[in-house]
């Protein structure tokens, strides 16, 4: 082979840049007045209480400290609407609303208490094998965690490079969680995600890689792939 057409083409390889990957935010809404009394699913009207408000402004000035957002997401759930906008003001953008991250539909339990639903035989499937169950008139965990695998994927394809939010809720998100990191979904219970915490996903050519998960404080410059 010529000397110099392998020495171009050699340098032509090494100036093309790496492929960059796309860091996806996800955000839990903001707190209500029902977190963790009851299962209100996808039902419309519930609203952040002020300590929601309070969480949602926190969790907007830690993103708006980031470069190259490139859009804000919202499940269409008033509360994750209302913590969306909240960033996206932040970031001088305007709120997106998909439906790939709306909450489990929890079927004939929305509405319920969790301590009602504790006391039901079916709530140790819930638990300890997720991937088997599926709500009473609802949805099933594996087309949950489906759903809002395939919502990132598009989101990630739609701003290659740059940086998404994406406010959603506790089981979406820790279903992708548990995706990302090719842990089986009967274990995704064992994840927190609180209210307005940021769980950080950078997805590139070689797969996702998890960066931070359930953060409720601190800069979120440094997040990178190491």
């Amino acid at each position: 082979m010529n000397s110099t057409v392998g020495w171009r083409s050699l340098m032509a390889r090494t100036k093309t840049p790496p492929p960059t990957s796309t860091l996806v935010l996800l955000v839990r809404h903001g707190q209500t007045a029902t977190t963790g009394t009851l299962l209100p699913g996808r039902a419309a009207g519930l609203h952040l209480a002020d300590a929601g408000r309070a969480q949602a402004e926190r969790v907007a000035a830690r993103i708006a400290e980031l470069k190259n957002v490139a859009a804000v997401y919202a499940s269409p759930l008033e509360r994750a609407r209302e913590t969306a906008t909240s960033i996206a003001r932040a970031l001088q953008l305007k709120t997106r609303v998909d439906k790939g991250l709306l909450e489990c539909d929890f079927g004939e339990w929305t509405g319920s208490e969790l301590k009602t639903l504790m006391k039901l035989p079916e709530w140790k499937a819930v638990q300890r094998y997720p991937s088997g169950f599926r709500f009473p008139g609802g949805e099933s965990f594996t087309d949950m965690q489906t759903r809002i695998v395939d919502t990132v994927n598009r989101l990630c394809d739609r701003h290659r490079g740059g940086v998404v939010v994406a406010v959603s809720h506790a089981d979406p998100i820790k279903a992708a969680v548990a995706h990302a990191l090719g842990t089986h979904l009967d274990l995704f219970q064992r994840i927190v995600i609180s209210t307005c915490s940021v769980t950080a996903v950078a997805y590139g050519a070689h797969g996702p890689t998890v960066l931070t998960v359930n953060s409720t404080g601190g800069s979120l410059v440094q997040l990178r792939p190491s």
